[in-house]
């Protein structure tokens, strides 16, 4: 499979080159389109869509395979899971910040560039099969996909509603009708005010990709927008979950489901083994998914804080099978994490958490009952000072084409300044231009000065005969060899963007390299000096031929 991989490879690298020959003479010619179609294609299952967008332009014959639906569906399946860490737009000091995000590979290492799809002023509401759902201040949402960039621009089912927020949707998949879906929160209004019972929603809009229009469902009675807001929302198996207020429930909590088929709703009591301790705040209860299964996350917190976790945190399960539906315990954690991320907060075996607002952490899932330590906590980044109000989300790579619902009546072209050209973003983009002229300064400065003393030094080499004194000669040698300043490699500058953590490490970088360069400077400066003074002992002709050398 490896030599089959390294032709691959070596096919696409080559067909540039190939440009001159016909198309009938490339396939012929290529030993990949010689094998069977379904050994190919589990060549092209282990590679990434990067790859595999530069495979679909080298033949139709590959296009073909890579573009197959069902294709599409099996590298979904193989494809390796992220974890995605986004921070939405907000204010630090009265300064705006954008919205930004972060991806965590398998092997817990983050990503360097930004998400291009992911605007300044965007809101993730949900990842779904490698598609982002992303909400905006203006009149539309917008579908996008993380590897291709290819985007799609809803309009949104209720213009300037008041109170409207990117919590309130949700986005899902439907495994037995493969449809993919947007729901939305529409709370009580009247011609876009709010009445007295803002908090509260009777209808849930769900939209189909592909549809015409958004549809409205009743629910059994009004619900709780706050407790949506702060538990979250969940889609598995093609059903939406999250909490609702239930005041019959010993918790005054039950979580409230809509099934994306059936179009009905449903509602599941809360497992009840809680002890409450005097000392602590108010228990508080999140919705999640681990691993595919509905879990209920809860904990007491801060009488301060009410997002600070306290005491024991307990995380149980739903199992729902034909006969009915079980609640079981699957971690009780003594020492918590201070914030629980959602959606997911659960990555392969290990919780992913904030310590403090800022540094993201994460902790090995020990058994299903163990402490924290904290001096054993992963750091992966530092999201400071933007690390308020972070979510994290499973998602993958996918090759999922958004085209085929293009035509849909309700999609609309995004506005022609958007984004980056926003006014707003004016000082951000300065400020970003400003670090990379310092950038390039420094690299003209330390070419400069490496230029400038290796002459010099070369030229002292040549010097160094004319002295007789055998010490002072050794003396002038050893302070030449300190004259040649000798920096780090220069990188060559990406023109992509990099995301905020990297930012910092880039600003932190360059600042490391301004000081080392001043430290570098100046010790060739005493060096040079140094060897004046020697020189100027020994004769004042070598001085005067010292300085014609410099």
């Amino acid at each position: 499979k490896c030599l089959l991989v390294q032709l691959l490879q070596h096919r696409v690298f080559t067909m540039v080159t190939e440009e001159t020959k016909s198309k009938k003479q490339r396939n012929g010619e290529c030993i990949i389109n010689r094998l069977p179609v379904d050994l190919i294609e589990r060549i092209f299952l282990g590679l990434p869509v990067s790859t595999l967008l530069t495979c679909v332009g080298v033949c139709k014959h590959w296009h073909n395979i890579i573009r197959d639906p069902q294709f599409v569906a099996l590298h979904l399946q193989c494809a390796p899971s992220y974890a995605l860490l986004f921070s939405p737009r907000g204010l630090v000091s009265g300064e705006p910040y954008p919205s930004d995000a972060v991806l965590i590979d398998e092997a817990w290492s983050s990503s360097r560039y930004a998400v291009p799809v992911i605007g300044p002023d965007d809101f993730l509401f949900g990842s779904c099969n490698g598609l982002l759902g992303l909400y905006t201040k203006t009149s539309m949402i917008k579908i996008a996909n993380l590897a291709t960039g290819e985007c799609l621009h809803l309009q949104k089912p209720a213009k300037n509603v008041k109170g409207d927020h990117f919590c309130f949707y949700s986005f899902g998949f439907h495994p037995v009708t493969k449809e993919y879906k947007i729901t939305h929160f529409l709370g009580d209004c009247i011609n876009g005010r709010r009445p007295h019972n803002k908090d509260r929603f009777n209808i849930i809009q769900v939209y189909t990709l592909g549809d015409e229009k958004w549809k409205d469902f009743r629910t059994p009675k009004a619900l709780s927008l706050i407790s949506v807001r702060n538990s979250g929302v969940v889609n598995v198996d093609g059903k939406m979950y999250w909490l609702t207020e239930d005041m019959s429930a010993n918790c005054q909590h039950s979580v409230m489901s809509f099934d994306l088929l059936e179009e009905s709703f449903a509602m599941t009591q809360l497992p009840a083994a809680y002890e409450d301790h005097d000392y602590y705040g108010p228990r508080k209860f999140w919705i999640r998914d681990i691993d595919g299964k509905i879990c209920i996350v809860t904990a007491q917190t801060s009488h301060y804080d009410a997002r600070t976790v306290l005491g024991e945190l307990q995380i149980w399960t739903l199992d729902n099978t034909a006969e009915q539906q079980r609640w079981s315990r699957k971690y009780n954690i003594k020492n918590p994490p201070n914030y629980i991320l959602g959606p997911h907060f659960v990555h392969r075996d290990r919780i992913l958490t904030q310590l403090g607002s800022d540094d993201v952490c994460s902790y090995e899932l020990l058994s299903e009952n163990f402490k924290i330590d904290l001096s054993k906590m992963v750091k992966l980044l530092d999201f400071s000072p933007h690390g308020q109000n972070l979510q994290s989300h499973n998602c993958v790579k996918s090759l999922v084409r958004l085209e085929v619902f293009s035509k849909a009546g309700i999609v609309r072209r995004p506005k022609q300044w958007d984004g980056w050209e926003l006014k707003k973003w004016e000082a951000w983009e300065q400020n970003l231009a400003k670090k990379e002229t310092m950038w390039s300064r420094l690299y003209e400065d330390e070419h400069k000065k490496t230029a400038s003393t290796q002459s010099l030094h070369a030229r002292l080499n040549h010097l160094l005969p004319q002295i007789l004194d055998d010490v002072m000669r050794q003396q002038i040698c050893m302070k030449n060899n300190q004259i040649c300043a000798a920096f780090a490699d220069q990188q060559p500058r990406s023109l992509r963007r990099l995301n905020w953590v990297e930012q910092k490490r880039d600003e932190e970088t360059l600042f490391a390299r301004v000081e080392k360069f001043i430290d570098i400077t100046m010790a060739a400066t005493q060096a040079i000096e140094s060897v004046h003074d020697m020189i100027g002992r020994v004769t004042q002709d070598l001085d005067v031929m010292f300085f014609n050398v410099f």
